[in-house]
């Protein structure tokens, strides 16, 4: 009797009062006992209210339900799915909507409805993915900036793969200190690629040294990445550099000399097919005919490959001396395979292109220190 009464009633009542009734309606409902035939009688009722012609009371309706745990599921989902400024209240805050609801109005909704779901609090793993995977770059600001989202690596890493291009996005993502390794490197390269098309650099330089520069950058860059990253994000970091095609002898005998020895095991790892064990057993301990089958297993010619034993034989050589740190190979390597000017060869080549880097590390390294003594005078 009381859904009859009360549906005549909206017939004739202004929005405004439709819209209390609403939030009346709610609050009737949640007092109510389960077993009371008037309950049921209120759920038919907001139902009813789904279809009001008037935003405001389908405003209300959501408001009222949005933070209650026991709110009914049907209503809730009808609402989820209404007009943005409707559904906000539920889609952001209603503990009925599950990840799953959440990843399909996600896919069926507006950007606007993604910005929503982005906000909410203690967002889920899965939900972030959706909207990381689909979302705009407006969407993804959202979502970094929702302290309390679980963005996973490979969220992070798809916001970065995705969204790199904004400048927005690239510092929220470089100010997070559980950044993986391999989003990083995805937005160091992006950096490169930004810096190389600047309208200021283009009319400074010509192209060759803009195109050197920027690599060079690029590969000293991903050096420190290298360096910096944690054990277990090197793996992913070598795949995802071995699939780009980065894992050139040049940016190998780099790290081997500077001591990325880490690096340079899990890159001979992926590169043999061999197990890690083995292979940093090789390195460590093997003879020269053991290690050079090693990285001739890696796709090194004979030639370079001698070169890559010397250098891993000279590592050795430093990590025995006392307080060794393993630096200074190069230096020795460089004694060892003497160049000329007028002879070309591959080790020339390679040692060539290790020395630039060198050169240019140390020359960071110089500008460092002496920030670092400026800034504590």
């Amino acid at each position: 009797m009381i859904i009859q009464a009360f549906l005549r009633w909206a017939e004739t009542a202004g929005a405004a009062d439709r819209a209390k009734a609403a939030r009346a309606l709610a609050k009737a409902y949640f007092r109510l006992r389960p077993d009371d035939p008037q309950k049921q009688a209120a759920l038919h009722a907001m139902i009813h209210l789904l279809d009001d012609p008037s935003s405001a009371v389908r405003f209300a309706l959501s408001e009222s339900l949005a933070e209650e745990p026991s709110a009914p599921r049907a209503v809730v989902l009808a609402l989820a799915e209404d007009q943005p400024d409707i559904a906000c209240p539920v889609i952001t805050f209603s503990p009925v909507l599950t990840d799953m609801d959440l990843v399909d109005i996600a896919g069926r909704g507006s950007s606007m409805t993604r910005g929503l779901i982005a906000t909410r609090p203690e967002l889920g793993r899965g939900v972030a993915a959706a909207i990381a995977e689909i979302g705009d770059t407006a969407e993804a600001v959202i979502l970094l900036e929702n302290d309390s989202a679980d963005l996973s690596r490979y969220v992070l890493k798809r916001l970065a793969e995705r969204h790199a291009r904004s400048c927005e996005v690239r510092n929220l993502l470089l100010d997070r200190e559980d950044l993986p390794a391999e989003a990083r490197d995805v937005l160091v390269r992006e950096i490169s690629r930004a810096l190389a098309g600047s309208l200021l650099v283009q009319a400074t330089l010509s192209a060759p040294r803009i195109a050197y520069l920027t690599e060079e950058a690029a590969t000293l860059a991903t050096l420190r990445l290298v360096g910096n990253a944690l054990s277990d994000e090197i793996p992913l970091l070598v795949q995802t550099m071995r699939e780009d095609g980065r894992l050139t002898s040049a940016f190998l005998m780099h790290a081997l000399c500077s001591g990325r020895i880490e690096f340079f095991a899990a890159a001979m790892t992926d590169l043999s097919g061999l197990d890690d064990r083995r292979v940093r057993s090789i390195m460590a301990t093997g003879r020269k005919h053991a290690i050079r089958a090693l990285y001739e297993s890696c796709g090194l010619s004979r030639e370079i490959s001698e070169v890559f034993v010397e250098a891993t034989m000279l590592w050795r050589e430093k990590l025995r001396e006392v307080q060794g740190s393993g630096e200074g190979i190069f230096d020795a390597l460089i004694e060892r395979y003497p160049r000329t000017v007028d002879t070309y060869t591959t080790i020339n080549e390679l040692l060539d292109i290790v020395e630039s880097l060198q050169r240019q590390e140390y020359r960071d390294m110089a500008r460092a220190y002496a920030e670092q003594t400026a800034y504590a005078a």
